[in-house]
């Protein structure tokens, strides 16, 4: 046994050794996160195990092992799931610890009443496995994997057994108690470049009273039978002397330590990064609002999907008409598709369905989503209010329609599966709608992104969360209104909003649609009047007669139907609403126009940018006058930076007539500035005369697509330094990306269209 690093850590917070546990779920659950080489991993299976003794001894620790001055923290004890080994689907994947610790106060109080002799080596019952997941364990074999494992550390590997249990060489190790075992699968992350793609099975061994936790990996004899690998085993634990923690990574035996890269790093990877990511998260006490990442479908199916796609469409990035970034926009909508692939795939395999979904994707944008799940073998369409340059470069094959789309009973899709909204702006509520009153089988898929109500913008209601929070929330009371099971996941994809809401189920029979339908309506003209919050949670501020209506103690869907009703009702006696007239479901949504209003100051007069541009830009170098000529070429040795000032001191400079016309622009006045990139950055709210020697070079090696946009937008604009500046540029004329004078201006490179097969 070797210890490959050890870190102290202060707590002034309190939060150990709970974080500390916390911090440990994260790399058991979510290992991607330290080491980007993998791609994720997948619990099969949880169950209380514990492990054979020579002689029973009472609760403490061993003869011979290192002094604990600590014990458990509230609510935590001996681990364990409950009297027997139990599977674990999707949803219980990122179990939250205060979960794992709840279970393990009632193993610790169920220990104190039974003599430790009596316990037996396993739990009664089996490990049950994922179901429907590819290469589960069937449950008899793992549980005689288990049984295989503690009868040889009894019969004679007492070196394992004293590194499980941090007993000391030669001494007996403490009485047996439970201990909280986890199956997991390690999956690589895919890479035409990474030779190991398959995945690691492995067991995990939690003992929460002696503070640690231990990855016993397993391989395949000839047999094909499984068992625990003695090399590669590694343990992490937590220990306290004095007033100070410490956390430590161990080798159980260095000198067989097989390091591929991957899923196994080197010894000094865990005693440095490992450890040092670990005692950050231990005392961060951030508890994530969302789910984990992938917890709906098979990670291992995912990323080969994505990788296959990924090299499928790559070329994509090279003949990207639009101005947006071909990398992210590319790339991200491959993720998305990869995931829906495997989506849909698993749901055919549930319902036993042989062809494949069809779908409709509301605010396409690009289409190139459309493009791909079409092109692998989807029938569906996409509709947008505008078409997009790239729509021509598809072919036939996709189809995709220019239109507006206003939910009422025209905009139904009765013969579609699925309806998708990847960022669908202010269709994003209502695509829970459209999907219920399609057909009793749609579902649908939304990534929300802005933030609309049924009409115009979402207006928060709840300071105590963030705003993306808040919105996911109504978006899943909208879904669950509509008669949704909705399920949210964290997808994997280069975006700051990247949780999708899923509803692929009912919670009612097909028989109650009408009466469903009729609470549907009722909500959704509530959001005119008054908002209404879904069982479990505090309603916002409601009028008088709100409530005079839902006085009494009925809950859950009794609750909300009865809220929604008296709402409704009210709404309709306030305004004289009678019968819905034919037309829009909700009077005053406005699809957005055809040809969106550009007001991100790109559409100010030229003349009128440079004007502000050189009265900003005098004010930070201190009143010099700028400049209206060419100014002299050369190296400099000193160059004025200028100074920094609020964008409030700026506006206090800028006459009346300017502000008035920046403040109808989006942004106004900092808009401005942040389009002036090549003069101007502008952070945490104070503006810097930009110094381009500061910048990290544009000839330094980029990604391949960047590196080409880059390189075709060199010398195609004038360089407003050389032009304007008192001292001239402070770059010379080969390492500035921009012309110093008209002779070296060169026209901006245009791509030709091909079509995308």
């Amino acid at each position: 046994m070797a210890e490959v690093g050890r870190r102290g850590i202060s707590d002034p917070g309190a939060l150990l050794p709970r974080g500390f546990w916390a911090a440990v779920e994260v790399w058991l659950e979510r290992p991607q996160v330290a080491n980007k080489r993998l791609c994720g991993a997948r619990l099969e299976a949880r169950w209380s195990a514990a492990l054979p003794c020579a002689e029973a001894r009472g609760p403490g620790t061993s003869a011979g092992s290192e002094q604990k001055e600590w014990g458990p923290g509230p609510g935590e004890g001996s681990p364990g799931g409950g009297p027997g080994p139990r599977p674990l689907s999707g949803r219980e994947q990122g179990t939250a610890c205060c979960e794992l610790e709840e279970a393990q106060r009632q193993c610790q109080q169920e220990e104190a009443k039974r003599e430790a002799a009596s316990v037996p080596l396993r739990d009664s019952g089996h490990p049950g496995h994922a179901e429907g997941r590819e290469g589960d364990f069937p449950a008899a074999d793992l549980d005689s994997l288990w049984e295989d494992f503690s009868r040889s550390l009894a019969c004679g590997n007492s070196e394992m057994l004293a590194f499980l249990t941090c007993s000391g060489a030669g001494s007996q190790p403490e009485a047996q108690r439970e201990l909280d075992v986890v199956l997991r699968t390690v999956i690589p992350k895919t890479s035409p470049h990474c030779p190991l793609t398959t995945p690691r099975r492995e067991i995990v061994v939690q003992d929460v009273l002696n503070g640690t936790i231990t990855f016993l990996p397993l391989e395949e004899d000839d047999e094909g039978n499984l068992k625990v690998k003695m090399s590669n085993v590694y343990q992490i634990q937590l220990s306290h002397s004095k007033e100070e923690w410490f956390i430590s990574v161990l080798i159980f035996c260095p000198e067989r330590w097989h390091s591929d890269g991957i899923v196994y790093p080197k010894p000094t990877w865990l005693g440095e990064e490992l450890l040092a990511k670990l005692a950050k998260w231990s005392v961060e006490n951030k508890k994530s609002d969302f789910k984990s990442t992938l917890s709906l479908i098979s990670i291992m199916k995912y990323s080969k999907a994505y990788q296959e796609l990924k090299e499928k469409y790559k070329e994509m990035v090279k003949v990207w008409p639009e101005v947006t970034d071909p990398e992210k926009f590319v790339f991200e909508d491959v993720a998305i598709a990869a995931y829906l692939l495997i989506l849909w795939e698993e749901e055919r395999a549930e319902r036993g369905l042989t062809a494949r979904q069809s779908f409709v994707d509301l605010g396409c944008g690009n289409g190139l989503l459309v493009h791909i799940l079409s092109s692998e073998g989807h029938p569906g369409r996409g509709i947008d209010v505008r078409r997009r340059k790239i729509w021509d470069m598809y072919g036939p094959q996709t189809q995709l329609e220019e239109d507006a789309v206003t939910p009422n009973d025209k905009t139904l899709f009765p013969d579609v599966d699925w309806l998708i909204g990847n960022h669908s702006d202010e269709l994003t509520p209502w695509i829970p709608v459209i999907a219920a009153r399609s057909s009793y089988n749609c579902r649908f898929f939304v990534l929300p992104c802005c933030f609309f109500d049924f009409v115009g913008r979402y207006s928060r209601r709840q300071s105590k969360k963030t705003q993306y929070r808040e919105y996911l929330d109504f978006i899943k009371e909208v879904g669950f209104t509509c008669g949704f099971h909705v399920e949210e996941d964290c997808l994997r994809i280069p975006s700051t909003k990247r949780v999708c809401l899923v509803g692929k189920s009912r919670t009612y029979p097909s028989s109650r649609e009408a009466s469903v339908d009729e609470k549907r309506t009722q909500y959704i003209k509530s959001r005119r009047g008054c908002p209404v919050s879904p069982p479990g949670r505090e309603l916002s501020p409601s009028p008088p007669w709100v409530a005079a209506g839902s006085a009494g103690h009925c809950d859950g869907q009794q609750a909300l139907d009865a809220r929604v009703g008296c709402v409704a009702r009210a709404w309709a006696a306030e305004r004289g609403a009678g019968p819905q007239a034919e037309g829009p479901w909700l009077p005053g949504f406005h699809p957005r126009e055809k040809a969106e209003r550009v007001r991100n100051c790109a559409a100010l007069p030229q003349d009128f940018i440079d004007q502000v541009v050189l009265q900003v830009a005098n004010l930070l170098l201190g009143g010099k006058q700028l400049n209206t000529r060419s100014s002299r070429n050369g190296s400099l040795k000193t160059w004025n930076g200028g100074e920094s000032l609020s964008l409030a001191e700026v506006a206090n400079e800028l006459d009346t007539e300017t502000l008035r016309r920046l403040k109808r622009e989006c942004g106004g006045l900092q808009t401005l500035l942040r389009n002036s990139h090549q003069v101007f950055r502008v952070v945490n709210g104070r503006v810097h005369i930009r110094d381009w020697r500061e910048e990290t070079p544009w000839k330094t090696k980029q990604p391949e697509a960047k590196r080409r946009l880059l390189s075709e937008a060199c010398k195609t604009r004038l360089c407003w330094f050389f032009t304007h500046h008192p001292d001239g540029c402070a770059l010379s004329t080969d390492c500035c990306p921009f012309a110093h004078g008209p002779a070296e201006l060169r026209p901006p490179r245009t791509t030709p269209r091909k079509k995308i097969s």
